[in-house]
């Protein structure tokens, strides 16, 4: 008995994911129960591995890998959930 080797095809548009990390300048925050709403709106889109929310600087630093997610997607999260943001400059 002969035995086979079966190998799966290589993917055939494969792109190496890289995180990348942005920080936010996020509207709206006015207490103490924001940045977790915040925290939650980025959270929940998909590529985003870490969110950290700073209430005294209105910020929130995301690490997302961008094969998965896009800036695009981060400040339509926070958008949708009431805190409208953009890139930092």
């Amino acid at each position: 008995m002969t035995q086979m080797m079966i190998r799966d095809p290589a993917p055939k548009h494969s792109r190496m994911a890289a995180d990348k990390t942005i920080t936010l300048a996020v509207n709206n925050m006015d207490c103490a129960a924001c940045p977790s709403i915040v925290k939650g709106s980025l959270e929940a889109v998909p590529g985003v591995a870490k969110v950290a929310v700073s209430f005294k600087d209105k910020t929130a630093t995301v690490i997302y890998d961008d094969a998965k997610a896009n800036v695009n997607q981060l400040t339509s999260a926070t958008t949708n959930a009431g805190y409208p943001s953009a890139p930092k400059s």
